[in-house]
């Protein structure tokens, strides 16, 4: 742990807790942009954790849990430094919007630049000030759209590191996700630090069974990581299927999409899941699974087109698919 944090030209020392703000830029109203960082130092030497929400601005699950946390005081640790963002994407949130108004996925845009588009400067912005004193992070997010996500932690399962943050967190699932170009994790991971990926829910809608599971979560990796004390959460994790790889299933037609099956549960390869139907009565198929494995994701669109995705399987390590 670095003995002074650094942050919008504030110096914050060990045993200080402080509010600040990043300015990003300035609507063409000239209302100021800007992202609001909490950070809580404990006066004992220990890791740095980043705790951030709304790199997608219409994802607001992840939002509630660090302001839930925030609200609860649970962020002061005895040892190290937690480093709170609620939401990353001004932008989004106000616009209900996964992107920046010029289109662009904030996620799809690190390290950034200070003189490009709009989604990188605020990966710029956040590259800068924030990513060289973190050690640890996890980055909440939902499903896009209209893909609802059980809870699982995304990250590389081959390094120990990652793997024990996961397991600590103690999601249904823990999925070995590769490492996405210009994003947040894979710049992260080439500075040598390791953030993981909590998924749980649909954008725009809360989900308070993953919202909850996931403030639990987070205060298990802070036990982990010796930065709280273990009486702080009395709930012992229940042990993660690890999904080595997953696979999404696809609408080979359009037409109407009706799921038989639930999300979280398992399915063998050949189980009818759902069927697909024309709006006329002409035209209705049985659709079987191509794998056997969880369902960790599912489209809660009604109609869809031909190659829109359906479902999400996980399929667990060691499995024969």
């Amino acid at each position: 742990m670095p003995k002074e944090i650094t942050i919008n030209g504030k110096s914050i020392l060990p045993g200080q807790n402080v509010q600040t703000r990043l300015l990003v830029s300035r609507l063409p109203s000239g209302t100021v942009i800007d992202i609001p960082v909490y950070v809580y130092r404990a006066r004992e030497e220990g890791p740095v954790l980043l705790l951030m929400a709304g790199m997608h601005g219409d994802e607001v699950n992840g939002i509630e849990i660090i302001r839930r946390m925030i609200r609860r005081k649970m962020l002061y640790p005895t040892r190290g430094t937690i480093i709170a963002i609620p939401i990353l994407n001004i932008y989004g949130f106000l616009n209900f919007s996964r992107e920046v108004p010029d289109g662009k996925d904030v996620n799809r845009s690190f390290p950034g630049n200070k003189s490009g588009s709009l989604a990188s400067r605020v990966a710029d912005r956040f590259t800068r000030e924030i990513l060289p004193y973190i050690d640890y992070g996890i980055d909440f997010h939902t499903g896009g759209a209209s893909i609802s996500n059980y809870p699982q932690i995304r990250c590389l399962t081959e390094y120990p590191e990652n793997e024990r943050l996961a397991r600590a967190f103690g999601a249904p699932f823990i999925l070995n996700a590769a490492l996405r170009a210009k994003s947040l994790r894979k710049e992260a991971f080439q500075r040598g630090k390791y953030i993981i990926v909590y998924e749980s829910g649909e954008s725009l809608r809360l989900d308070e069974g993953g919202i909850n599971l996931a403030v639990k979560g987070t205060m298990r990796v802070l036990q982990e990581l010796q930065m709280q004390p273990p009486s702080s959460i009395k709930e012992i994790a229940v042990p993660s299927v690890v999904c080595g790889k997953s696979s999404w299933i696809r609408a080979k037609v359009s037409g109407i999409f009706r799921a038989r099956v639930k999300i979280g549960q398992y399915v063998k390869a050949g189980e009818i899941y759902g069927s697909l139907a024309d709006p006329f009565g002409d035209m209705a198929i049985r659709l079987k699974s191509p794998y056997s494995g969880y369902i960790i994701g599912v489209n809660n669109m009604t109609v869809v087109n031909q190659g829109d995705a359906l479902l999400h399987v996980g399929i667990p390590e060691n499995s024969k698919n």
